[in-house]
């Protein structure tokens, strides 16, 4: 980072490992825990016997680790929580107050996923004293519900399997038990499920409806139970399908059309559809009613029956807090008699203690769990033990910003009259893989710290950017068939990135691909061809994310140690608009250096090594067309800084040392705040230039450029010359010249004077700095 002149505050350093640091992260989790924000739950997770420890979900592959493909159960375990989903709304209401990108508020809310409905309670068949509860955001098709659906885990499942269903559902429930959230939904494309041989009673309809335990029905979403309306829902249409399930239509177009209901669902009504087959004399009539209406009054009549009510969900769930690591942030958290308390604040920080291995415990536990001299401690002379679990990365991240403020602070977190100072967060530049993780749980901290007093702001970053993915080189792939025949890369479908395998469109046979060096293929139009067989064979061009497997990372202290570190910095921020997903290339970065070598000798002496300046480099007082080019380029850098434009910036200046390249003389005074206006984007370069011109001091504190608007206006303007009306020459004229004036120079041009000469001027047509017509006979 140094190497390359990045601009950090080395005084302001900090390390979330530090136990400076994470004292005050443990101090914000007692904040947490204060507010009731921070509790203990049994929460599935993926344990391994054969590993003895807890997999996270990337771990887990077709129900088997990751490493040594065991066999991997779900089981509960004793997690810390936070409660993320009180914060719900105002993380939401937050987004409209902030400067983000559209998109990133959109991933945000969707992940929150706030949605209005109903909770229904239905009665289980032969069970006392309990109620089956469902959320739903479209009551009005309460009707149409002709079966249920519990997760596997659902406390309900025990109560209610019969005995004839016993063992099929412990079965399935344990088949359910080995797959992950991720295998149970997105990526499970065939619905499977289990009859329970309990009936559920539907409220509206007063008739007993099955039962099922289905594992695409996750118990940490909602109430974990569904009412299945397959008429009208896609996946519950699949599932009943498959089981031979009723299928009931409730709603119908306003148009009347006659719907094949048993084929597909009807999923796409709108407020205009209508209510059908939802009445009963026992209960209440829908029939006819608009899906608003129906909405409106079937809630209504829930919440009189006692049956339901209105009812806010969120998709968000609670922060699972806890890893079973070594590595991470000790809970400031003691058990005496098995109750969890707060350590005391002032005896934070509470460290990690040292330890001769990091292995698992073997039982599910935090290696910690092992260091029975850490862990059993005695407080208030009573028995007490330590909470082995540790927190996530997340947790020192999540506040970082508030300490890089006041790093050396022992008292406080960040000290109030500095936080006030600079708080909230400018700008913020990090990548979309953020979106709803770090930025999400920074955000629900920043919440959290002020409702207790400790930030002024609501939000922690005003200002989000998203930078674009740098791509490793184009690469360049030719295909070929078994044979070893060349295949044209239109004709290819590829399965695999990794090996580029794939097949001939055409003839269904694999391919497979070869690669190939710049100097094998020409570009013919917007495509890539072999340039042995250039009319018959297409080259796939590509470039694709840097990854050490593929070969393509770029190592920058290569790029620094060949081009120097300037180049590398200015050729990142021209490659393209910031935002946008670019392509690395060698040749750029060649091209940014020789630019950077013009813009040395233009200042500089070629055949110096005493780095004395060009002899065209004086005192003299620049012209006002030198002025212009300055000025000119002052206000383009700057307001392309501003906008974060990079790339436009440096295209100003490189037309400004074009320009300057074609003055007999080059004014100090133009070419030191050029220089200022580079040193942002190449500080070694400038550094070393400003020392030349004289300078004993850095030009890190001298004062950006500003620009003269009267000095970006032009002396002179285009005019343009016609005869007869047809254009004959465009010449340039002084702003205040006068018709005799243009007149004169008009008629001083070659070729406008042929078609003058031997003519009688019967007419001019003046227009002052636009057109100058002569009418000739």
């Amino acid at each position: 980072l140094q190497a390359i002149g990045f601009s950090y505050d080395w005084d302001r350093e900090v390390s979330t490992t530090d136990p400076k640091y994470y004292k005050w992260t443990q101090w914000i989790f007692l904040k947490l825990y204060e507010k009731g924000l921070a509790y203990q739950a049994e929460i599935p997770v993926n344990w391994c016997p054969a590993l003895g420890t807890v997999l996270a979900n990337e771990e887990v592959i077709d129900g088997r680790s990751e490493r040594g493909g065991h066999p991997v159960i779900r089981r509960p375990m004793k997690q810390w929580m936070l409660r993320i989903t009180q914060y719900a709304d105002k993380l939401l209401d937050g987004l409209d107050e902030i400067e983000w990108p559209d998109n990133i508020k959109e991933m945000q809310r969707n992940w929150i996923g706030r949605s209005e409905g109903a909770e229904i309670l239905f009665d289980v068949q032969g069970v006392k004293d309990e109620k089956l509860k469902v959320f739903t955001t479209r009551a009005d098709t309460l009707f149409g519900a002709t079966y249920m659906v519990l997760a596997p885990e659902h406390p309900l499942v025990e109560k209610v399997v019969s005995a004839g269903q016993r063992k099929a559902v412990k079965d399935y429930c344990d088949q359910a038990a080995r797959k992950s959230d991720l295998e149970r939904t997105e990526l499970q494309k065939e619905k499977s499920g289990v009859f329970t041989g309990a009936y559920a009673i539907n409220p509206a309809t007063q008739a007993p409806i099955p039962i099922w335990i289905a594992d695409y029905v996750l118990g940490s979403y909602g109430t974990g139970a569904i009412m299945a309306v397959p008429a009208h829902d896609k996946r519950d249409h699949e599932f009943a399908r498959k089981y031979d399930l009723p299928i009931v239509q409730v709603v119908a177009p306003a148009s009347g059309e006659e719907l094949d209901i048993q084929s597909a669902a009807y999923t796409t009504s709108d407020d205009t559809s209508v209510l059908v087959n939802s009445s009963s004399a026992k209960t209440l009539s829908l029939d006819g009613l608009t899906v608003p209406k129906a909405q409106g009054a079937i809630v209504a009549w829930l919440a009189e029956n006692k049956l339901g009510a209105v009812k806010v969900n969120y998709k968000l769930r609670d922060w699972l807090f806890s890893r079973q690591r070594y590595w991470g942030e000790p809970f400031p958290i003691v058990f005496v008699d098995g109750k969890p308390q707060p350590v005391p604040e002032d005896s934070l920080p509470l460290t990690l203690p040292e330890v001769e291995t990091y292995q698992a415990s073997g039982t599910g536990e935090s290696p910690l769990a092992t260091v029975s001299e850490w862990v059993n401690i005695t407080v208030d002379g009573r028995a007490a033990q330590r909470e082995t679990n540790t927190m996530p990365q997340w947790a020192g991240s999540c506040w970082y910003y508030m300490r890089f403020i006041d790093p050396d602070n022992d008292k406080e977190a960040v000290a109030k009259d500095l936080e006030k100072y600079w708080l909230p967060v400018d700008l913020y530049v990090g990548g979309v893989e953020h979106a709803v993780l770090h930025l999400l749980y920074a955000r629900f901290w920043h919440k959290v710290l002020y409702d207790c007093g400790v930030v002024s702001t609501k939000e922690p970053f005003y200002k989000l950017v998203n930078q674009g993915m740098i791509l490793g080189e184009t690469e360049y792939t030719l295909f070929r068939n078994e044979d070893g025949a060349a295949v044209s890369s239109q004709f290819v479908e590829i399965s695999s990135d990794a090996s580029m395998t794939g097949e001939d469109t055409r003839s269904r046979r694999p391919v497979t691909g070869e690669k190939l060096t710049p100097a094998d293929v020409d570009k013919v139009g917007d495509h890539f061809v072999l340039k042995s067989e250039p009319s018959a064979v297409r080259v796939l061009a590509r470039a694709f994310k840097m990854s050490k497997s593929r070969g393509n990372v770029v190592n920058p202290d290569t790029v620094v140690e060949q081009f120097g570190a300037d180049s590398l910095r200015l050729y990142e921020m021209f490659m393209g608009p910031l935002e946008q997903v670019k392509t690395w290339s060698m040749k750029g970065v060649d091209g940014v250096f020789r630019f950077l070598n013009r813009v040395w000798r233009l200042c500089i002496e070629p055949a110096s090594d005493s780095r004395s300046l060009h002899p065209l480099v004086t005192d003299a007082t620049p012209s006002r067309a030198q002025l212009r080019a300055l000025h000119s380029t002052i206000k383009k850098v700057t307001e392309e800084v501003e906008g974060m434009r990079f790339n436009t910036a440096i295209a100003a200046m490189m037309e400004f040392v074009n320009a300057a390249y074609k003055w007999e003389s080059r004014p100090k005074q133009v070419l030191e705040p050029f220089v200022l206006l580079l040193a942002p984007f190449a500080p070694h370069i400038a550094e070393e230039l400003w020392e030349a011109m004289g300078h004993s001091t850095t030009l890190a504190y001298e004062p950006w450029p500003a620009y003269d608007p009267a000095l970006l206006e032009d002396d002179e303007v285009n005019l343009v010359i016609q005869v007869n009306g047809k254009v004959r020459a465009t010449i340039q004229v002084p702003k205040d010249a006068t018709q005799d004036d243009v007149v004169g120079l008009a008629q001083a041009n070659v070729n406008v004077a042929k078609f003058l000469d031997g003519k009688t001027i019967r007419k001019q047509i003046y227009v002052a700095g636009k057109i100058m017509n002569f009418v000739v006979s």
